[in-house]
């Protein structure tokens, strides 16, 4: 059962696809805030963030450029650890569930909770890439 799993689930397409499923969102959110730049700045401001211009661009730009970075396999890690902290962060800013009540407080801490998945899942991209860039990996 192991080998027709491997086989089917080991090809490097697949875990490139697997790693743009990872990163789909913070692609499309990036292309959406820089077809939409002033949105991107008033969406900074509805979170309670500052609404600089700047921010918003670093944040187009940290989706973009992490996701990308994920993709090509160029500093992977890097750009995993970077989208984890800022999901991290944005989670913790947006979903504050534990302010709300009723169904709001339900569908909210939801998404919290699914947010830390992807940081889970960035913080394994990013111990993958390590691990296999160091020469104790086939020791352990």
């Amino acid at each position: 059962m192991v080998q027709p799993a491997a086989r089917l689930l080991t090809p490097p397409i697949v875990r490139w696809v697997a790693l743009l499923g990872l990163c789909a969102a913070y692609l499309q959110g990036g292309i959406n805030k820089a077809l939409d730049f002033n949105g991107a700045v008033a969406e900074l401001a509805h979170f309670g963030m500052p609404a600089y211009p700047a921010l918003a661009a670093a944040v187009i730009a940290l989706e973009l450029g992490a996701s990308l970075m994920i993709l090509s396999g160029r500093l992977r890690w890097m750009g995993a650890l970077a989208l984890a902290g800022f999901t991290l962060f944005a989670t913790v800013v947006a979903n504050r569930y534990w302010e709300m009540a009723g169904q709001e407080r339900f569908m909210t801490a939801n998404a919290f909770y699914e947010h830390l998945g992807l940081v889970g899942g960035f913080v394994l991209v990013a111990w993958h890439d390590l691990k296999s860039h160091t020469p104790s990996s086939s020791a352990s």
